[in-house]
């Protein structure tokens, strides 16, 4: 008797459980849905290190290092994309299915909620797509834009909107501009009703990564060699740097002045210059931002020049590194980037919607990414786009709380969401139907 088709009734019933998976390309942010619960997510480095003594650091593990002198970083994503699924698939193995993984997961019992940058490659996507069902062997999954998760938030909260007691936030958001500054790189997300548009997408190739290579090459260039000292640089461009409200005039307090000048503002520090002390991994696990000091900086010199005993700390002195290196967000061609920068790329994904929405999108702009953390850069951006919007248009700008695990958290809202089973794809229907229906239902759910 030849087999019958199955038909939507024999449909298993959908997962109760779902691992909400925002794969950036800095940090993984991790964490599981079931019905109502949220756990709070995991920050897990997305990456394979390893330190100048050999020994190897997946993911998670990167917590036990010591020394981060000289450590080497392989990074599975490159320029946002996952580009490297042997690696990939070795941090999500020692981190979810692993005997010791920290989030243990079944992943025939488990829906997969995946975010994924805009505008991927088609044959990234398949790859994806066939991993998961493939090689994990998940029940359900659902691969979605993950800047669009963000409408799965109270945005007017975030947007502090005075509101009456009791008003239940609508989900998803009726309208809003999403601006995800990250490791890779910077997009501008208009989102209608949860789903992005995708014409209006801009990208901006300046993100965490090339900011850090920039001042890299700045400290090389004037102080030591930190070509081979990209972590410490990282965690001093986090602590150290700010978006300058006044460029010119910041600039001007850091200038030495011409040749044997002695400019007041630079001998003092001008408000601007910050001494950096360096962690030594023995008694400084961490570098320490202080107050610049004349007194110090003069020792320092004498040191440098052989002239003094020792000195048992080694001490950078920040000065306009600390925002020109973040003002390459809004001007990236001050290192030859031919791009415009984030409040220019605003206005010109807005050229391209109908004039009725611009309104609604100034009013609701929201900045989630590691990069939004610079003190100053929400006032910058909203003073920038201000200057360039119509007179008529309120503009709006505001950071969530934790604008790391923003996305992560959007995602989980979405997980509990009516919409996430249709728009969800199980396992049996991969196998039935190919992994090109699959792409093209993902497509068309994003569609706005």
């Amino acid at each position: 008797m030849a087999p019958t088709r199955k038909s939507k009734a024999q449909q298993p019933a959908p997962p109760s459980r779902t691992l909400v998976l925002d794969n950036g390309a800095y940090t993984i942010k991790a964490g599981y849905v079931s019905g109502d619960a949220v756990d709070e997510p995991r920050v897990i480095p997305n990456c394979i290190a390893r330190d100048r003594n050999k020994k190897v650091y997946l993911a998670s593990e990167l917590d036990k290092c010591t020394d981060f002198s000289e450590v080497a970083f392989r990074r599975p994503v490159e320029k946002g994309f996952i580009v490297n699924w042997e690696a990939e698939k070795e941090i999500w193995e020692h981190e979810f299915f692993d005997d010791k993984a920290p989030q243990p997961c079944d992943p025939s019992e488990t829906r997969l909620l995946l975010g994924e940058p805009s505008n991927s490659l088609p044959v990234l996507q398949t790859n994806c797509d066939q991993m998961v069902f493939e090689e994990f062997g998940f029940a359900s999954y659902y691969r979605g834009i993950g800047p669009s998760f963000n409408a799965y938030h109270d945005v007017q909260g975030i947007l502090r909107t005075p509101r009456d007691l009791g008003t239940v936030a609508q989900l998803p958001a009726e309208i809003l501009l999403l601006i995800d500054t990250g490791y890779s790189h910077t997009t501008i997300t208009p989102i209608l009703q949860g789903k992005p548009i995708h014409s209006a997408i801009r990208r901006l190739d300046v993100g965490g990564k090339l900011l850090t290579n920039c001042l890299t090459r700045l400290l090389s260039l004037r102080h030591y060699d930190m070509r081979n000292e990209t972590y410490i640089v990282n965690e001093m461009k986090e602590a150290a740097c700010y978006v300058s409200l006044d460029f010119k005039g910041d600039l001007e307090r850091t200038w030495k002045g011409t040749r044997g000048e002695r400019r007041e503002d630079y001998v003092n520090g001008g408000g601007i210059a910050k001494d950096y002390v360096l962690p030594d991994f023995h008694t400084r696990m961490k570098g320490i931002v202080r107050e610049f000091d004349p007194v110090q900086a003069s020792r320092a010199r004498k040191l440098a020049s052989g002239r003094a005993g020792e000195s048992s700390e080694d001490v950078l002195t920040l000065r306009n590194e600390r925002f020109t290196v973040p003002e390459l967000l809004f001007h990236p061609s001050d290192i030859g980037i031919r791009q415009p920068g984030i409040a220019d790329l605003v206005m010109q994904s807005l050229r391209v919607l109908p004039v009725g929405l611009w309104p609604g999108l100034l009013a609701n702009i929201i900045v989630v990414g590691g990069n939004s953390l610079f003190d100053g850069f929400v006032e910058r951006l909203q003073k920038e786009i201000v200057q360039l919007a119509p007179d008529e248009c309120f503009v709006r700008v505001a950071r969530p709380v934790d604008p790391i695990t923003s996305t992560w958290l959007g995602g989980a809202n979405l997980a509990k969401h009516e919409h996430i089973n249709a728009l969800s794809v199980t396992k049996q229907e991969y196998e039935e139907f190919g992994a090109a229906w699959v792409s093209r239902k993902f497509a068309v759910g994003s569609e706005p």
